[in-house]
């Protein structure tokens, strides 16, 4: 399964709202979260897909972000074998360039170091040059091409990896975006000493 972003996504200015929470994904966001995706994306999930995906609580990962009582966003993570292999991450037109997708994107790395990851990966559009820099803060660098991976729209998929996730210079990394983003938890969604709403900034998705 891999890396999805919307067609047509690119880096632009940073602006900071507040507000913005992320949580476990739970049955009841789906219905808000296939909506996105049918804006969004081509070849849009089920929610037949979704609660599968989220059954699997060994070896997934699903959030989504909020802003009062609105789903924006969402992310999801699979486990293997040592490894943290994001799967999709989705963010609504109007909450798009906000700093959703980085949010997203910074909690299924604490998440994935937390279950012991040392890598993690994703595959993104060759012609997504704004995802691709984001990627990079993160410290995801291409390592591979997979031919028409992205058969919906005709396209290549770069494969990227971040390695050596748990080390203090990772973390430092992790730590910066953090600052960035407004977002100064350390702890997972769901956890008791997690902070309350942070704002974020954003360049892509």
């Amino acid at each position: 399964m891999g890396f999805r972003l919307p067609v047509g996504h690119r880096r632009s200015a940073e602006v900071t709202p507040d507000g913005i929470d992320v949580v476990e994904m739970k049955r009841r966001h789906l219905k808000a979260v296939v909506a996105i995706e049918q804006k969004v994306f081509p070849s849009p999930w089920s929610i037949a897909l979704y609660l599968s995906e989220i059954a699997q609580s060994g070896t997934r990962a699903y959030y989504v972000a909020r802003s009062g009582g609105e789903l924006i966003g969402y992310a999801g993570l699979m486990m293997a074998v040592g490894e943290g292999h994001v799967t999709t991450i989705g963010v609504s037109p109007d909450w798009q360039r906000r700093g959703v997708g980085r949010l997203l994107l910074l909690t299924l790395a604490r998440t994935a170091i937390a279950r012991g990851a040392s890598d993690l990966t994703l595959e993104v559009r060759v012609t997504n040059t704004g995802a691709q820099a984001l990627y990079h803060e993160f410290g995801f660098a291409p390592a591979g091409i997979r031919k028409n991976y992205y058969a919906e729209v005709h396209e290549d998929a770069i494969v990227m990896w971040a390695h050596a996730i748990q080390t203090d210079e990772y973390a430092q990394r992790l730590a910066v975006i953090a600052q960035r983003l407004g977002d100064l938890r350390t702890a997972l969604p769901g956890s008791s000493d997690a902070a309350g709403p942070s704002g974020s900034s954003e360049a892509a998705p």
